[in-house]
């Protein structure tokens, strides 16, 4: 029979639980796919990146932390982007999201992604891009578009982006830029347009004159030619003086528009009331006219003997009837 002090003292010395059990949540918050600072099927390691690329997913993964600075989803099949795609990641700098056959992002979908500063879209097949799209990005500094369908960028998709360094527009269908489309990014410093059908036209104006006064953001400049029309087929874009387009309408200067939206209401007002005031003044006039026509047919004038004349007027005829009685 066992002494019951030294089965006490061997049930002190044994620790309660194995050292590998202990150490199972340290080794799962190094980030193997599932773990709880990890997306989905995702593998990260440390420094906040977390590698989900080519492994065929067909959305955004879920499970998204704020731990989260390096995202990495290229060679995906997420054709969609729905609004808050990427919750929870708030705190994400780098988001990569290159050759998924990309075709449609929503307005919202990068909403909470304040700190975003470096995001590629390239080689997808985007047509359009919303307006508002790119509004939350205010820190984003490197943009990529490369390699996509777009034939028209408004300038409300991309927004004001103050910090904005580096957009890379290369190979998409662009004819032109929209007049106001690099107004809203003054940091910008390099700026990539090879591989688009430039046409030469008066919508290519705003741009040609972008690229003389800034000629070195744009690193391709000389080998940008136009395709049409016929005349200017293979000028080179940063070689068109602003003569070229002297057949163009200059565009309204922003005091000018000021002041065609203010006198417009105004002026359409004012030509409504004299209008309506002539019209009442013509039908006033009709009227009295009406009624003075009425009058004189009711009432005609009666004829009177001019007293210098000297003539009675003409007897009126006898009637039948006092004839016989005469003789």
């Amino acid at each position: 029979m066992r002494s019951p002090s030294l089965a006490l003292l061997l049930l002190l010395l044994t620790p309660p639980w194995p050292a590998w059990t202990r150490a199972l949540p340290a080794a799962s918050r190094s980030g193997p796919p599932g773990a709880p600072d990890c997306p989905e099927a995702c593998a990260c390691v440390p420094g906040g990146q977390a590698n989900c690329s080519g492994r065929a997913l067909p959305a955004v993964p879920g499970g998204l932390r704020k731990s989260v600075r390096i995202l990495l989803l290229d060679h995906n099949r997420v054709s969609a982007l729905p609004p808050g795609a990427f919750v929870g990641a708030g705190a994400l700098l780098r988001l990569d999201l290159r050759e998924n056959g990309l075709r449609w992002v929503h307005a919202w979908a990068f909403w909470g992604l304040g700190a975003l500063q470096q995001l590629d879209l390239s080689a997808n097949q985007l047509e359009v891009l919303a307006p508002g799209t790119f509004v939350p990005l205010r820190a984003l500094r490197d943009l990529s578009l490369a390699g996509n369908r777009l034939a028209r960028l408004e300038p409300a998709a991309l927004g004001a982006l103050p910090l904005l360094r580096a957009l890379n527009l290369r190979d998409n269908e662009l004819p032109a830029l929209a007049q106001d489309l690099l107004a809203g990014l003054p940091a910008l410093d390099t700026l990539r347009l090879r591989g688009n059908p430039w046409a030469c036209g008066c919508a290519l104006r705003p741009l040609c004159a972008w690229l003389r006064r800034h000629p070195g953001t744009a690193p391709e400049a000389e080998t940008l030619l136009c395709v049409s029309p016929g005349r200017l087929t293979l000028s080179p874009l940063a070689a068109l003086p602003d003569a070229a387009f002297s057949h163009c309408a200059q565009p309204l200067a922003l005091r000018d528009l000021a002041v065609v939206y203010a006198l417009g209401p105004a002026s359409f007002l004012a030509s409504l009331a004299a209008c309506l005031g002539l019209g009442s003044v013509l039908t006033a006039c009709r009227a009295r006219r009406r009624r003075r026509c009425r009058a004189a047919a009711r009432h005609p004038p009666k004829r009177l003997q001019d007293p210098g004349s000297g003539t009675a007027p003409p007897a009126a005829p006898e009637s039948p009837a006092a004839a016989p009685a005469q003789a």
